[in-house]
């Protein structure tokens, strides 16, 4: 399959040619400002989806609108009139299509030339009345607001808010390409408006406070609920803005006799990881708890870890190493150390169940 996408070096087209590339099935062709009319009616003889993504939103002159949004849309409808064949189009319009605008009217009159040449001809043609959309590789500081905030905020310079209330429409870009895909691998709507979904809602004050707490969470460690939604859309879009020179960064290491340890990872809810070390012959803990429940991995080295009930004196040892894949969980009420009783630096990962409060700690010290 042949498939052509126009504005190839937009932000939506670079996603979705990254998407398509991995499928070898599928050969892309490119079409970009710098591409010649010849390179179009060429591209359009041999293709066999169009993905037109190209359009100007922010001209030097406001005739492009027209030369672009609408003048662009209409040539590829000739070529395809010319080649007598039915090339399904997709078409990334703009929610501003409804506004009485410049840009909009120019998308505007874009999707009627589509809608007649689709009723015309029977040529499947996909509208997209497109809102705000984000992700990785937008352009900053020119039409979206959430790659501005991003880039910004990621290189400590300062954001501008006229309005914390006002409320954004938001579509991420891998949902986007999601649906762009499977409209390529099961193109059976004749013609049709199409929704981009899930929408989601936000305030540019909400906006700014999330994408902030993302800054923020290299200090406190603190991590917001980044593996689903709206929010795991966002933090995956800020991070794409940071600077290789800030791929990583260092966190406190508490070191002692016995060895270090570091916390990683706080969540708002579901408690905080870290890890420490421990010397030969060396024991840790020696405590209980009352609530806090906690997981041990041991990544290399052997250890001994000792439970005593603090009411019954019932007593349970269990012996571990790096060389299996073992959990070992505390339970409330029951008194525990881990010992290294191995020859080599034992090492081991921890999962509390909830962040360490040095006011209200739920640690009580007892030998097992």
């Amino acid at each position: 399959m042949k498939v052509l996408v126009t504005g190839a070096n937009g932000f939506i087209a670079k996603n979705l040619i990254s998407h398509l590339k991995v499928n070898k099935d599928i050969e892309i062709l490119g079409y970009d400002r710098n591409s010649s009319q010849e390179e179009l009616s060429e591209y359009i003889s041999k293709v066999d989806f169009i993905f037109h993504l190209a359009g100007v939103n922010r001209p030097k002159e406001k005739s492009e609108f027209s030369l672009v949004n609408t003048g662009l849309t209409q040539t590829i409808i000739e070529l395809i009139k010319k080649n007598g064949r039915k090339i399904p189009i997709l078409f990334t319009s703009s929610s501003q299509a409804a506004l009485q605008n410049e840009y909009g009217k120019s998308k505007a009159d874009a999707e009627e030339s589509l809608v007649d040449f689709s009723r015309e001809t029977s040529t499947p043609v996909y509208i997209f009345r497109m809102p705000n959309v984000f992700g990785k590789w937008c352009k900053p500081n020119y039409n979206s607001v959430v790659a501005t905030f991003c880039y910004n905020i990621s290189h400590n310079l300062p954001i501008q808010i006229n309005d914390p209330n006002t409320e954004l429409t938001l579509v991420y870009i891998d949902d986007v390409i999601e649906l762009f895909q499977n409209l390529l691998a099961n193109p059976n709507v004749a013609q049709a408006y199409l929704e981009i979904e899930p929408k989601y809602k936000i305030t540019l004050g909400e906006l700014a406070d999330l994408l902030t707490s993302f800054k923020d969470s290299r200090d406190n460690l603190i991590t917001q609920k980044v593996g689903i939604g709206l929010t795991r859309a966002l933090y995956s879009t800020y991070v794409s803005y940071l600077e290789p020179k800030t791929f990583s960064y260092e966190v406190k290491q508490y070191a002692d006799n016995r060895g270090v340890f570091v916390e990683m990872l706080k969540t708002m809810d579901s408690g905080q990881f870290s890890f420490f070390t421990a010397h030969p012959g060396i024991t840790r803990g020696s405590h209980y708890h009352h609530s806090k429940t906690e997981k041990f991995l041991v990544i290399r080295g052997k250890a001994r870890f000792g439970f005593r009930h603090i009411v019954t004196n019932e007593r349970y040892a269990i012996d571990t190493s790096g060389e299996k894949s073992e959990i070992v969980e505390t339970i409330p009420g029951w008194t525990h150390d881990i010992t290294n009783i191995g020859d080599e630096e034992m090492i081991v990962m921890l999962w509390a169940n909830e962040i360490f409060d040095r006011a209200k700690p739920d640690t009580f010290s007892e030998p097992v």
